[in-house]
């Protein structure tokens, strides 16, 4: 299971989330200060921070720089700010995304999964049926030879393969792939999976029996195993 750490001075705000996270299977640890967040981190550990920016005494900002001079746990801001120059500060100390209040929940748990599949997917090997993604050089071989893909397509076929018989919405798969690009449209996923169809196709690989549409919805890679 894992261990998720909530640091925030509302503790409306750390119980909700703990709503949120708890029935998607995390473990939730509620902290209502960056101080006790950081004693916390001095005795244990989590595979994932929310961290609230607007608290009084240590405010996130400087908790996130803190806690990355001596961990590389993936941290996501939660504030009501949005500016961009907030973004752009809490990157810099080494934030892994950025969220504002107020959140969809279905957005939250999407940035959260990404943030994770990021730290954790970046290295190794999947195979399916003959094709082989690798991760760590981001070559995608089918049969052994290679196929040649965007840096899109390759997330959007790691993320399917990881995730067998999930149906993605449009909007799920916009977060997880292109998290800040707000302006990013749905019709940019319907072409990216087209294009990745295509290649696919033409290398022989049957990937119509497994990259499916579900109407009204978005896309399901279908694992017949």
């Amino acid at each position: 299971m894992k261990k998720v750490l909530l640091v925030d001075d509302e503790i409306r705000m750390l119980d909700l989330l703990a709503l949120y996270l708890s029935p998607k299977g995390y473990h939730c640890i509620k902290k209502n200060s960056a101080a006790d967040a950081l004693r916390f981190l001095e005795i244990d550990k989590a595979n994932l921070i929310l961290l609230d920016v607007m608290m009084p005494d240590m405010d996130g900002w400087d908790a996130c720089s803190e806690i990355r001079k001596h961990s590389d746990i993936p941290i996501i801001m939660l504030t009501a700010r949005s500016e961009k120059m907030d973004v752009v500060k809490g990157l810099k100390l080494g934030a892994d995304d950025y969220i504002s209040k107020p959140f969809d929940e279905d957005e939250l748990i999407a940035r959260i999964e990404a943030v994770l599949r990021r730290k954790e997917g970046n290295q190794g090997e999947i195979m399916f049926n003959e094709l082989e993604l690798k991760q760590d050089s981001f070559e995608l071989l089918y049969k052994g030879v290679q196929v040649q893909l965007t840096k899109k397509e390759f997330s959007l076929l790691g993320l399917f393969l990881q995730n067998r018989n999930k149906v993605f919405t449009r909007e799920h798969l916009l977060t997880s792939i292109w998290g800040y690009s707000v302006s990013t449209e749905d019709r940019t996923i319907d072409s990216h999976v087209r294009n990745l169809r295509e290649k696919l196709r033409k290398t022989g690989f049957p990937i119509d029996d497994y990259l499916t549409t579900v109407w009204g919805l978005g896309y399901k890679w279908v694992d017949k195993a």
